[in-house]
Order: structure tokens, then C-alpha cells, then sequence
């Protein structure tokens, strides 16, 4: 009897600790009891500076389109700018920020954007164009954008791989979301986001069950963020992520142990 009542106590054991536990799959979660839940958290982002191998949608229009379309090829070409284009169109048609920090437009030759923020970019790209080219009566308009934010998302994930979103921001929930939300065996508390800067890679992990991640710097991706989802560990003692799965576990290990004690005691 004893030994039964031991192997019953290490099955149930196994029960508990082999479930992912709801608290784990939940974000965003209010985790210092004190603090009210609807409180609203500013969240300061700073603007995004060119890197090298961004890719950048430049449009100039102004009175004149017969002179506006020296600088903008793509308008030959598919006659409606950047619009329409495929992810394809936007790298080859883009303006690519080369290994010295310069893009090529045409007319203007190399203009440097390392280290600009988009709105800096505009304002240069707009001043060189109204000292060389322009007039102010000409009513010049410039837009820069970055060709859509790319990110990748890798491990515990539903549809893992490099994805696109043509919008200003994307939060890492969004990222996720897009890649089809992490698996019940991912672990949401230490997710690695890996970001490039100027001066090499760094790595982060971040929270995403404490709602505090939306404080962090990292909550907001930057183009070419790589995110990373570690598994948990019961993925690796593969004994179940639900408790239906772990009593299938259990039901299957007490068979094959009472099978293996009255073959041995036969």
C-alpha cells in the first residue's frame, strides 16, 4: 500500500507542476496589488534615427510635375508613387540608407541621413530642394516615411518568421498578434527582443504578463527588431501544457508501471 500511496503523491506532483498556470498566459496583468488598475501611464517614445539599411519612401510634389518628376523615378514608372507597390516594389523602388549613412536621390546625388529622425530627414531633403532647385512660389511638398516596419518573431509562436506592417508604430503585443500569438508553451514573462544600434546588437527581455512592459523602451519596435520567445519548461518535460493533457500523462505512467509491477511479480 505504500508504495501506492508514494506514486500517487508523485503523480499528483506531477499533475501541478506539469500545467502552464493561468497566470502565465495572461498580459498585461496589475501585478503590484497597490496600484489601481485604471490608471493612466504616459509612455514617452522617442523618434526612431535612421540606420543603416533602412529603407525610405520619398515623395516630392509641388506646382510644377514635370520638374517634381526628375526626383521621384517611381512616378515614371508606375505613375502613382509608392502606392499599389508590393514589399518587392517598396525595397527596389525605396531609398536604401547605405553603409556610409546616404541615400540616392536623383538630381541631389547623395544626401546623409544617418542618425536623422524622419522629420529631420524631410526638412533637409525640402531646404537642399528650395536653395538648388525651387522657389518658394513653386509650393513644394515633401514626405518621408520608412518602407514599412519589418520585425521577425521566432521560438513559441504560432506563425514564427519576417513581417511587415505599414504603420507609424507597432508595439511588440502587435507583433505578436500579427505572428498569430505565442503558443501555451511560450514564456510571456521572458520574451529576448534583440535590437540593432550604430554601434552593434544588444539584447533585452521584457515582461509581457506585467503591465509595466508598456513603460519599458522595447515596447515599441524599431525596424529589424528580432523577437525571440523562450519555451517553458514544461514544454521540455513533455508532460502536458493542460490539465486534460497532464492526467493523460499520469493515466498513461500508472498503466505502464502497474502493467510492468504484475508482469514482474508474475
Amino acid at each position: 500500500m505504500k508504495k501506492y500511496a508514494v506514486l500517487f503523491l508523485l503523480s499528483m506532483g506531477l499533475f501541478f507542476t506539469s500545467c502552464v498556470p493561468t497566470k502565465d498566459l495572461i498580459y498585461l496583468q496589475t501585478k503590484d496589488k497597490g496600484k489601481a488598475e485604471n490608471n493612466v501611464t504616459p509612455v514617452v517614445i522617442k523618434p526612431y534615427r535612421l540606420q543603416t539599411n533602412d529603407i525610405l519612401n520619398i515623395t516630392i510634389k509641388a506646382i510644377d510635375p514635370t520638374l517634381v518628376a526628375l526626383f521621384n523615378p517611381s512616378n515614371l514608372e508606375s505613375g502613382n508613387s509608392f502606392q499599389g507597390l508590393s514589399e518587392q516594389g517598396l525595397y527596389f523602388n525605396g531609398f536604401i540608407v547605405n553603409d556610409h549613412g546616404n541615400i540616392r536621390i536623383p538630381v541631389l546625388g547623395e544626401v546623409n541621413v544617418l542618425g536623422y529622425t524622419l522629420e529631420e530627414t524631410r526638412i533637409k531633403i525640402e531646404k537642399e530642394l528650395l536653395e538648388n532647385y525651387f522657389n518658394k512660389e513653386a509650393n513644394i511638398f515633401v514626405n518621408v516615411k520608412l518602407s514599412g516596419l519589418r520585425f521577425t518573431v521566432n521560438g513559441e509562436i504560432n506563425l514564427p518568421g519576417s513581417k511587415v506592417l505599414y504603420q507609424e508604430k507597432v508595439n511588440v503585443l502587435e507583433a505578436i498578434a500579427n505572428a498569430g500569438d505565442i503558443l501555451v508553451t511560450g514564456d510571456r514573462k521572458n520574451v529576448t527582443v534583440i535590437r540593432q544600434y550604430p554601434h552593434g546588437t544588444e539584447i533585452h527581455d521584457i515582461d509581457l504578463t506585467d503591465v509595466d512592459v508598456i513603460k519599458s523602451p522595447y515596447y515599441y519596435l524599431q525596424p529589424n527588431d528580432y523577437i525571440y520567445v523562450k519555451p517553458l519548461k514544461q514544454k521540455a518535460w513533455g508532460t502536458g501544457k493542460t490539465g486534460i493533457e497532464s492526467l493523460s500523462t499520469i493515466v498513461t505512467l500508472l498503466s505502464l508501471a502497474t502493467t510492468t509491477y504484475l508482469l514482474l511479480t508474475r
